[in-house]
């Protein structure tokens, strides 16, 4: 009776996703300690936060997970927009409520409306996926694809942001110093050192959560300081905050998928050969890391994590520290063809989303991907094809 019952259920429930069709989950090689720590992040990234627990009082989403579902890429629906800084020199906008826009506001509260004439950019969420992986390779490894005067003459002059740390930054083996800034990795504009950076931004910034680590809700300046959401500060405990980076570092990267297929083959090939991997490296190898699953692993992101100008057609006139504002991160390309799972269906790429195919994406290139984009074009149809039918299997 018990297997006649099992057997029944087989054909009720739906059939789980492979692991290489999904995003989110540990990565291999997990303590049973490790993969309970891993549980807690994943219970905080998907915690609701309200009124009653401290959110706002003016926010922009009210989770992790409803940004960034499965881990996934977010929709245009759930995207921030930063403002307030056109060059080098700073944000000259903090004083109306910079470098962020909290458009949403708990009752009794005014949201914030964008300053005239702030210079402005809509950010898309990426993809968590595999960020652990990144956030253990060390400075020197990413300095070494580092060519910002273009000493080589390829056309690509890929360059690390350079950050100011906030006072609880605390510099690890894998960092280098400069002149009392460290290189940024995360974001679009690689403004974020580490993933405690990341996450206690994200938390303050996005849903309005203080911490020790950022004591003060967002408000809106337009109408005063105002009393706060009314919760006692700090709203988010250390250890939960620990957690949550444990679980975004502890992520597993994604699968390629379909590799003994000759079409994906041939356009792995061209992806070389049209010189998309100048940029998006395609291999790294992490050294020792405190998280022995972290550890000397060979991993697929196809990213340098280095700026790159992208000439005027991806100029937003927004910057974020020593960047350009035609500068922006070269994006993990990793997980691509999985994007359509969080984003409801179709493709939303770029930073702000405004391509809605593969191509698209590979015709917005200009600046530095200005030569990649033209010997794409110069492909054959089949050719493109195959190149496009790679990038879906990442």
């Amino acid at each position: 009776m018990i297997v006649a019952g099992f057997t029944a259920c087989d054909k009720l429930l739906p059939k789980a996703p492979d692991n290489t069709e999904t995003l989110d989950g540990p990565i291999e090689g997990l303590s049973p300690e490790q993969l309970d720590r891993f549980l807690r992040g994943d219970a905080a990234f998907a915690e609701v936060f309200h009124t009653g627990n401290g959110l706002g009082p003016i926010f922009v989403s009210t989770s992790c997970a409803s940004c960034h579902p499965s881990d996934g890429k977010g929709h245009p629906f759930s995207s921030l927009v930063r403002f307030g800084q056109n060059d080098s020199l700073g944000n000259t906008f903090l004083a109306q409520g910079g470098p962020q826009l909290q458009h949403r506001a708990i009752p009794g509260h005014t949201p914030e409306s964008l300053p005239s004439n702030a210079p402005h950019s809509l950010f898309l969420p990426p993809s968590n996926a595999g960020l652990g992986l990144l956030a253990a390779l060390t400075d020197l490894q990413i300095l070494g694809f580092a060519d910002p005067m273009d000493a080589d003459g390829d056309g690509i002059s890929g360059r690390p942001n350079y950050i100011a740390p906030p006072v609880f930054f605390v510099p690890t083996f894998i960092h280098q110093y400069n002149n009392g800034k460290f290189i940024g990795r995360f974001g679009r504009k690689a403004a974020a050192i580490d993933l405690l950076i990341q996450t206690v931004n994200a938390y303050n910034q996005d849903m309005g959560i203080t911490s020790e680590f950022l004591n003060t809700d967002p408000y809106n300046p337009a109408s005063g300081s105002g009393p706060g959401d009314g919760v006692p500060d700090p709203e988010i405990s250390r250890t939960t905050i620990d957690d949550l980076v444990f679980y975004l570092r502890t992520i597993k990267p994604p699968t390629p998928r379909n590799q003994g297929d000759t079409e994906i083959t041939a356009g792995k090939n061209l992806f070389v050969q049209i010189k998309c991997g100048k940029c998006h490296i395609p291999s790294w190898t992490t050294g020792v890391s405190d998280i022995q699953a972290l550890s000397n692993i060979t991993f697929y992101p196809y990213t340098d994590l280095l700026l790159h100008d992208m000439g005027p057609g991806l100029d937003d006139g927004y910057t974020e520290g020593g960047a350009m504002t035609s500068e922006w991160r070269t994006p993990p390309l990793w997980g691509l063809g999985l994007s359509p799972n969080s984003q409801g269906g179709e493709y939303f790429l770029m930073h702000d989303g405004r391509a809605h195919t593969l191509r698209d994406a590979i015709l917005l290139h200009g600046g530095e991907g200005q030569d990649s984009k033209n010997l794409f074009q110069l492909l054959t149809e089949e050719e493109q094809e195959q190149l496009l039918k790679f990038l879906e299997s990442l």
